[in-house]
């Protein structure tokens, strides 16, 4: 009880904690919704690397003398997947190959732009992120992304679904297969760009796969794919800031750690769901 109290009088008397929660209900759909993609099309090192190239779009901004690193972010984000959708279908090299080259080679331009510039120090809080400096100016952005993302997924998703599972039979269906591909590419890139600043390089991935790779343990069909994940990351996200703020944790990783143990009992009733099916 004296726990509850705590939180009631935190989350009413310090505006900074209220703006990260909102930001956290607004972000945590999209990373639902878009991780049962990522997820289905086993792109997880994709959004990986979407997240290292972060920190090269953050020197790019500084290069630029932008105020704000967020819109060379954006704009590098949107580049890296379109140029990395391009060469992977080219098929020169594996899929894992292709993006372990783009990965490691954006991360490592990042540093060395940041530390010439004698900015690393400075920016490193963005590898592990905070969602405590969410302010209120952050809050119209991530509202209008989940809203892009939304109509996104109303628009797409089932042809998504049917490129991962067959992209021969998307192809005979006419679905542009390159269009649909690349376009996921570049939400997907807006979305970690969008976040990194408060998830952090080294939890985006995370948010987007586990609560996904949980889902699917306990779905029965797509909807109810879908559904999962995103309320998994909601409940875990509102969790996960909630418990942080008790321990004095980081945020973000509170949060993946919950999302661990929900991963770890959905393979319990997942297993317990077949079991029962089989017999």
């Amino acid at each position: 009880m004296a726990i509850f109290q705590s939180l009631v009088y935190d989350w009413s008397r310090y505006s900074f904690i209220r703006y990260a929660l909102i930001g956290v209900l607004l972000f945590a759909p999209m990373v639902g919704a878009l991780g049962t993609l990522v997820v289905n099309g086993q792109m997880a090192f994709f959004s990986e690397s979407l997240g290292h190239s972060a920190l090269t779009g953050i020197a790019l901004g500084l290069m630029l003398g932008l105020r704000s690193p967020l819109w060379a972010m954006l704009v590098f984000g949107a580049v890296f997947a379109v140029g990395l959708c391009a060469v992977k279908s080219r098929g020169a090299a594996s899929t894992d190959t292709t993006i372990g080259v783009f990965s490691s080679t954006a991360m490592a331009l990042g540093v060395v732009l940041l530390s010439l510039r004698g900015e690393f120090a400075k920016y490193s809080n963005y590898l592990v992120g905070d969602l405590l400096s969410i302010s209120p100016g952050d809050l119209p952005p991530l509202g209008a992304a989940l809203l892009l993302t939304a109509v996104y997924c109303i628009l797409r998703y089932n042809k998504l679904l049917l490129l991962n599972a067959n992209p021969a039979l998307a192809r005979s269906r006419g679905v542009p297969v390159r269009v649909v591909e690349t376009g996921f590419a570049c939400v997907l890139a807006l979305v970690v760009m969008l976040s990194i600043r408060w998830v952090g390089v080294l939890m985006i991935n995370a948010m987007l796969v586990v609560p996904a790779a949980c889902a699917r343990n306990l779905a029965r069909d797509t909807r109810g794919y879908l559904a999962w994940a995103v309320a998994l990351a909601l409940v875990c996200g509102a969790g996960g800031l909630t418990l942080s703020l008790e321990t004095g944790t980081a945020a973000g990783a509170t949060i993946v750690l919950l999302l661990a143990a929900c991963y770890a009992g959905s393979l319990a009733v997942g297993r317990r769901a077949r079991k029962g099916r089989s017999a």
